[in-house]
């Protein structure tokens, strides 16, 4: 089983990075899954919509995670109910709208999707290493993914380790910018701290940089705006899954860029 995880869309520009290479992407690396992280997809860079989350399907993504910026963008509570390949953080809590996880079957196979929030440096949540453990008889599969939406390179590689063995593969995201050290746990759990962004390259985290920059120099509120012109890059992973055990036998970074432009 081969998954392709593409982080972070941010903005326009991400939007059109996954409109142009994903198709790409998996007609060259031919994963069984497509996972893409859409919480930053909307021009404003918070939260997805319903046009947005339907245009990264029919680009490709099987399921769409997403995290702290889920209810952004307040038309979500108008479709979420309905949007089956939609996936937010898991560990929200009390009785929040939508799905924390969902199944794709792949051959023989069912692989389970699951969207987790960190708490350090976050908004208050729910513990994610305690809901992952309830979560696990439920999802009843041997083949696990999880999206890990964090703010702290502690909490992720805590979290993966803590379940290595147990899950598939641990990917985090949120911070946009991809990590190198992507590596299969003991156990045979992948694992890679960040997955990088997609989005504008020539920015501050998908940030115009003078707003950016503006705040670290006078320490005073600035309202943030997205990059809406110039180079993109798409950030991601590709992983491979032993069809029988549901272990990891590698994960490997993808990077599309203007300095690492797309070769297939």
């Amino acid at each position: 089983m081969r998954i392709l995880f593409v982080g972070d869309v941010v903005g326009n520009i991400g939007v059109d990075m996954i409109h142009e290479y994903l198709p790409q992407l998996k007609r060259d690396l031919k994963p069984q899954v497509t996972i893409v992280n859409g919480e930053n997809s909307t021009p404003v860079g918070r939260g997805i919509s319903q046009s947005i989350y339907k245009q990264l399907l029919k680009d490709g993504a099987d399921v769409v995670t997403m995290g702290n910026h889920t209810w952004d963008n307040a038309e979500l509570y108008d479709f979420i109910g309905g949007a089956n390949r939609l996936v937010r953080p898991a560990n929200f809590p009390g009785d929040t709208p939508g799905q924390g996880w969902t199944k794709v079957k792949v051959n023989q196979q069912v692989l389970a999707v699951v969207n987790l929030q960190g708490r350090v440096f976050m908004n208050p949540m729910d513990d994610p290493f305690a809901k992952m453990q309830a979560l696990l008889p439920e999802l009843d599969t041997d083949f696990v993914f999880v999206d890990f939406h964090a703010e702290t390179t502690s909490e992720k590689r805590a979290f993966a380790m803590r379940f290595a063995g147990q899950l598939s593969a641990v990917v985090g995201t949120h911070t946009h910018v991809q990590t190198s050290d992507a590596q299969v746990l003991k156990g045979g759990t992948a694992f890679m701290t960040e997955a990088g962004m997609t989005g504008p390259a020539d920015s501050v985290l998908g940030m115009q940089a003078d707003s950016v920059i503006e705040r670290f120099e006078n320490q005073r509120p600035t309202r943030y705006t997205v990059q809406a012109a110039g180079p993109g890059l798409l950030s991601g992973a590709v992983i491979d899954i032993n069809d029988k055990t549901g272990h990891a036998s590698s994960i490997k970074p993808i990077l599309i860029s203007p300095q690492h432009p797309y070769q297939s």
